[in-house]
């Protein structure tokens, strides 16, 4: 297998920083027998550190599949332990559960390490030179790395990051349309409970219930896009000046799913033919590159006026694609469509997988 137009001897050795939370388990699931990846090392809080991994998550396996043979007699280490993990790795994905000060210094401390850091966390998302990457959408971004590593002051020590699981189910659309010029979006998202983490045995009380709060998550839903549509100027991301977004985000009782509904106006005003065209031809770096977890088809269009279904479509293209559906004129806006994603794999531990395949292809990540 060529990579970067070397041929690959061995694999990768990656670590999982906070190998024992859902995203955590969700980033093993996905890397058992990963053409590229081989996860040698896992590390937790205190409290995990020392036991196997199979021991440590014991009672709380939140995947349907079973704890990858590979990794469960992995004696867990302490996320703390940078020195000593960071000789053990090629580097590292981070789903560590902390505070944002402390994940900002222990993802900063890991890149300075000369570890990359390909994460899942919110903490660096507005950090001016961390790149935050839907690979089919902003790959260019991954350019700022030069610069953040000279402010690090390293050679091979970054942080990279993905944007939140909410705004993967219209965002997608709007790179699409971009010819179109989107100017205003109102979207409604409604997220599953394991965008929280949580299991309905964990969280009884969402059971037939919605919550009309996510703290912090409609301030993402309205920005991260912006930060996704910028461009790099002076070693930093400026974000894009539009379109605007206004987001409510509200909990909903489904497991994984993240379903938006979403009106939409343009400068230029196009078909629904159009639109759709659009949507279904819709390619990225990922799919030229044959990437392992890229879909085949980012984006596809339903025709069915009663799809996307989170029970029926939620796992297309592996959980990695973006459905769309019901797309038609709008009284206020333009059009109104819905989307759906899959939180966990597109929206979260999938799309990191993704974007590290992407910064390996690109030579960005490399054997230490």
């Amino acid at each position: 297998m060529l990579i970067g137009g070397e041929a690959m001897s061995d694999k990768l050795k990656v670590g999982i920083l906070g190998a024992t939370g859902m995203v955590g388990q969700r980033f093993n699931t996905l890397l058992d027998n990963h053409p590229w990846f081989e996860v040698t090392t896992l590390a937790a809080s205190k409290s995990s550190a020392g036991k196997t991994y199979e021991e440590a998550v014991k009672g709380r396996w939140k995947m349907d599949t079973p704890i990858p043979e590979a990794v469960k007699n992995i004696v867990v280490k302490d996320v703390a332990d940078v020195e000593d993990i960071a000789k053990e790795v090629d580097f590292v994905f981070s789903a560590v559960n902390m505070s944002k000060e402390e994940i900002k210094a222990i993802e900063e401390a890991y890149a300075k390490a000369e570890t990359p850091v390909v994460s899942n966390n919110s903490a660096h998302r507005w950090t001016p030179d961390v790149p935050m990457v839907i690979p089919e959408i902003n790959p260019e971004h991954y350019a700022v790395i030069e610069d953040q590593k000279k402010r690090l002051g390293t050679k091979r020590g970054f942080i990279a990051v993905k944007p939140n699981c909410s705004i993967q189910s219209y965002t997608p659309c709007l790179a699409a349309w971009k010819e179109f010029e989107p100017t205003k979006v109102v979207v409604s998202t409604y997220q599953a409970i394991s965008g929280a983490g949580k299991t309905f045995k964990e969280w009884p009380e969402m059971v037939g219930n919605i919550i009309p709060l996510i703290s912090g998550e409609e301030e993402k839903s309205e920005q991260e896009p912006l930060k996704v549509f910028g461009h790099i100027e002076n070693g930093e991301i400026v974000k894009a000046e539009g379109p605007i977004i206004s987001a409510q985000c509200i909990r909903v009782p489904v497991l994984n799913g993240h379903t938006a509904t979403v009106s939409i106006s343009f400068k230029k005003k196009p078909t629904k033919e159009e639109l759709i065209d659009r949507l279904n031809n819709f390619k990225g770096q990922p799919q030229e590159f044959k990437l392992p977890h890229a879909p085949e088809h980012f984006i596809r269009y339903m025709e069915e006026e009663n799809r996307p279904q989170v029970t029926l479509d939620v796992d297309y293209e592996g959980g990695m694609g973006v459905s769309i559906g019901r797309l038609r004129e709008d009284n206020i806006f333009d059009y109104k469509f819905v989307g759906l994603s899959h939180n966990t794999l597109r929206g979260a531990a999938g799309g990191a997988v993704e974007s590290a395949e992407m910064l390996t292809k690109l030579g960005y990540i490399t054997k230490k």
